[in-house]
């Protein structure tokens, strides 16, 4: 878990491919990280599917209920949910095979970061992915 290797391969480069975000609990918020932090993303090439039922679109993306809803599969799932949350998450990530975990800074489930990394899941967890990002392209 946070192997720096692993970090700069979740990123890819989204100027030679387009390397999206599945953003779990995106606010339409402006105020709140689990807003502007996908914005900064979004800012740097990415492409951000907010994840989150009770919000209709934001970034000029719709929002979708579940990943299990995503019309794609996201190439990085990033989590802006409790700690209880995780176990659930990882589990859906897990039935559709997807590949990268990206669990924001305080938000922390070791035996969800085990269980993902058993099911070969990249996982990074108790980062902010926008810092993660500035310090590598700056």
């Amino acid at each position: 878990m946070n192997e720096p290797e692993v970090i700069r391969a979740i990123f890819g480069n989204p100027a030679v491919a387009p390397v999206t975000i599945a953003v779990i609990g995106l606010s339409a918020d402006p105020g709140k990280p689990s807003h502007y932090v996908p914005a900064y993303m979004q800012q740097h090439g990415y492409r951000i599917l907010p994840v989150n039922p009770s919000v209709e679109t934001v970034l000029g993306e719709k929002s979708y209920s579940t990943l299990t809803d995503l019309p794609l599969k996201p190439d990085i799932v990033n989590v802006f949910r409790l700690p209880r949350y995780i176990p659930a998450i990882v589990n859906e990530m897990l039935q559709l095979g997807l590949q990268n975990l990206w669990v924001q800074s305080g938000i922390i489930n070791l035996e969800a970061a085990a269980r993902a990394e058993a099911g070969g899941i990249n996982v990074v967890m108790d980062r902010c992915i926008m810092v993660e990002h500035r310090r590598l392209v700056h």
